[in-house]
C-alpha cells in the first residue's frame, strides 16, 4: 500500500479565519509588541537619566511619524491585551463559553480597545 503524504494536523490553508482565531493570534501578537514597548520605555528612562543629548535624540525619534505610529500601536496593544485578558478571566470562571457569547465578547473587546486607544491618544494630544 502506498503512503499518502498528508498534513499531520489541520493546516491554515484548509480553514478560513474565524473571529476567535484572529482574536487569539492578535492577543499573542500584542503581547509580543508590549515587550518591545517595555524596552522602549526602559530606553526612554535610561536616556532621561544619562544625558540631555541622548534624551533629545530619543525625543526626536519619538515625535517622528514612526515614533507616533509605534506609540499608537503600543497603546492599542496595551488596551487590547487588557480587554482580552479580562475576557479570558471570565472564561476561566466558566462564563461566556457559548459560541454566541464568545463572538459578542470578541466584538466588545475590539470596540473597547479601539475606543480606549482613541480616547487616550486624544487626551494625550497625539491626535
Amino acid at each position: 500500500m502506498k503512503s499518502v503524504k498528508r498534513p499531520l494536523s489541520p493546516h491554515l490553508q484548509v480553514y478560513k479565519p474565524q473571529l476567535t482565531s484572529v482574536l487569539s493570534i492578535t492577543h499573542r501578537g500584542t503581547g509580543i509588541f508590549l515587550s518591545f514597548g517595555a524596552l522602549a520605555l526602559t530606553f526612554w528612562l535610561i536616556s532621561l537619566a544619562v544625558s540631555e543629548d541622548i534624551f533629545n535624540n530619543f525625543h526626536q525619534h519619538a515625535i517622528s511619524w514612526y515614533g507616533k505610529l509605534f506609540l499608537i500601536c503600543f497603546i492599542f496593544s496595551l488596551f487590547y491585551h487588557l480587554a482580552n485578558g479580562i475576557r479570558h478571566l471570565f472564561w476561566d470562571a466558566g462564563f461566556g463559553l457559548e459560541i454566541s457569547t464568545t463572538y459578542i465578547s470578541g466584538y466588545i473587546t475590539v470596540v473597547v480597545s479601539i475606543t480606549l486607544t482613541l480616547v487616550t491618544l486624544f487626551l494625550g494630544g497625539v491626535i
